[in-house]
């Protein structure tokens, strides 16, 4: 179950984004124990797309503690930013790529690909699936995290 503060900043997104045409989706730790893991949770991380991601900022204008803007890593690339909503880090994420073992990029994720929905305390929740963020997580040779999420996925 999430900490009261992880709800009541989760509600605040589930509010403010509401009906916008923005496609979104929780992933990480919030994503996981929502979905049933027994995990600690510590920040609520966002992926979206590219305009998804500076229209989420721009709705939290007044939390905004890292603005959006384009990031990389050796293994990952995204236009990334940060929240802070009732003391809850919120990481925004659009058009997440990942470097592939042949060293190009593989395309920016669509997140309504791979979205689920969970219900909780009123509200449908977008999460991405447990066996999306395996195979996520094995492309970032995040392998432990990966087994831990296939043996609660149970696939």
């Amino acid at each position: 179950m999430l900490p009261d503060s992880h709800l009541s900043a989760l509600r605040k997104l589930y509010i403010r984004i509401g009906n916008r045409k923005i496609d979104w989706a929780l992933t990480g730790s919030t994503s996981f124990a929502l979905q049933g893991i027994p995990i600690k949770v510590n920040d609520i991380d966002v992926q979206t797309n590219k305009k998804g991601a500076y229209e989420i900022q721009g709705l939290f204008s007044e939390y905004v503690t890292q603005k959006v803007s384009f990031s990389s890593t050796d293994a990952i690339k995204s236009h990334f930013g940060k929240l802070c909503i009732d003391g809850v880090e919120v990481e925004i994420m659009g058009d997440i790529q990942k470097k592939l073992e042949n060293g190009e990029w593989e395309p920016p994720v669509d997140v309504t690909r791979y979205r689920k929905f969970v219900n909780i305390k009123g509200m449908k929740i977008p999460v991405l699936s447990l066996e999306y963020e395996y195979q996520a997580y094995v492309k970032l040779g995040r392998i432990e995290k990966a087994e831990m999420l296939r043996r609660y996925g149970k696939f």
